[in-house]
């Protein structure tokens, strides 16, 4: 049995913006500049998609080091971010038909809200997101399933009538445990066996795939140039 989809989650980095060339570039100057040397990229690859705090602290030798850090990564990222962050093909136009289909819309970030609006902006796409749930929002990010539960809140909608997209564990991991279907990204830079370990309810190869999991006939009526509602 179709359960009825009222809304859909987004996370940002690796699923609606391609990010990751910038991410690694702010990454490999961070740690060059202040460790004298670039660690293997797959220990910052694994902390994708949680708080720069957190991925930092884990390399940072003091806490005041990892205050530097952070501040020297996120300098790089607002000269870069015009240059490096763009929408994944496809993303706009699915956004379309799902505004089209009256679903409510959101995003479940661990950029902080500053940067994420000014991504948002630099993508086209903040429009349609009326609620954003960054780590300023929660005592405890993801993969807790706090800011699911938090933007399910604001949007108005139930866990069982929303999907989440992600492209990391982290983010499979808070949507299931808020209760929503989730669906894996695999556009992002997680390879799939990375993501099958949350147990994802749908993997999806491209952006518009989300669209296969509305109702058809709302579907059908947008496809004919009708109304969803």
């Amino acid at each position: 049995m179709r359960i009825e989809t009222r809304a859909v989650l987004y996370d940002f980095d690796g699923t609606l913006a391609d990010t990751t060339e910038l991410v690694m570039e702010c990454y490999r100057l961070t740690m060059q500049q202040h460790l004298g040397e670039v660690p293997p990229e797959e220990e910052w690859l694994r902390g994708f998609g949680t708080p720069l705090e957190i991925q930092m602290n884990r390399f940072a030798r003091t806490p005041e080091e990892c205050k530097e850090m952070i501040a020297t990564y996120r300098r790089y990222q607002e000269t870069q971010a015009e240059r490096l962050i763009r929408p994944f093909a496809g993303v706009l136009e699915t956004l379309d038909a799902l505004r089209e289909l009256g679903m409510a819309m959101a995003i479940v970030t661990s950029r902080h809200r500053e940067s994420t609006l000014r991504a948002l902006d630099l993508c086209g796409i903040t429009d349609r997101f009326p609620v954003i749930v960054s780590p300023e929002d929660v005592a405890s990010p993801k993969p807790h399933p706090e800011p699911v539960l938090l933007a399910l809140d604001r949007l108005g909608v139930v866990a069982e009538q929303a999907i989440l997209v992600g492209d990391s564990p982290h983010d499979m991991a808070a949507g299931r445990e808020a209760g929503t279907r989730t669906a894996a990204a695999l556009w992002g830079p997680f390879p799939r066996k990375a993501l099958e370990s949350e147990r994802p309810t749908y993997f999806l190869r491209r952006p518009e795939e989300v669209l296969e999991l509305i109702d058809n006939g709302a579907l059908q009526r947008v496809a004919a140039g009708g109304s969803a509602a």
